[in-house]
Order: structure tokens, then sequence, then C-alpha cells
């Protein structure tokens, strides 16, 4: 199962390709931000929330929505650590 996850925004990497850092549950990694570009992107900043799913953030979240999806996404158990499982074995770029 591949789960959207949010994870915070540590480093905007590379704004010219849409790369960014985000940490996900102390695991950073980097994503691809260019899905938010039209809408969103330049209001990221270091310090925001976004929901990712394979690399990809999929959408901006506030910092309560944020909290409120891992904590129910670490009450699946199996299914988050899974999650942080293959999360933690992916590349960092």
């Amino acid at each position: 199962m591949c789960l959207g996850i949010p994870g915070q925004i540590v480093d905007l990497a590379d704004v010219a390709e849409h790369k960014a850092i985000v940490d996900v549950n102390g695991v950073r990694r980097a994503i691809h931000i260019g899905l938010l570009v039209d809408s969103e992107a330049h209001g990221l900043e270091v310090g925001d929330w976004v929901l990712v799913h394979v690399g990809f953030a999929m959408s901006k979240m506030d910092e309560e929505e944020a909290a409120e999806t891992l904590a129910f996404i670490r009450e699946m158990g199996e299914s988050f650590n899974d999650e942080m499982a293959q999360l933690r074995q992916s590349p960092v770029l």
C-alpha cells in the first residue's frame, strides 16, 4: 500500500528544478514540488507541510491537518511502519 503522508519542507533545494527536501517523521528525502507550481509553489516556504505521495508533493496542508493525518496513519500500525521502511530505503537525491 502506498500512502500519502505529510512531510515538512526543510529546504527548497532547487526551485528551478522544483525540488525540495522534506522531513517525514524524522526521515529526510528530496521530493518534486512541480505539481504545485501553478497553484501553490510560489507560496511554499521552509516549514510548510505538504502531502507527499511517491516522491511528489500533492497538496499543501496546514500544520493541524498534518498532525491529525500523521496520528491517523500511525494508528494504522503495520501500514505506517511499511511506508516508513520504504521511505528509509528510498534513495536520497
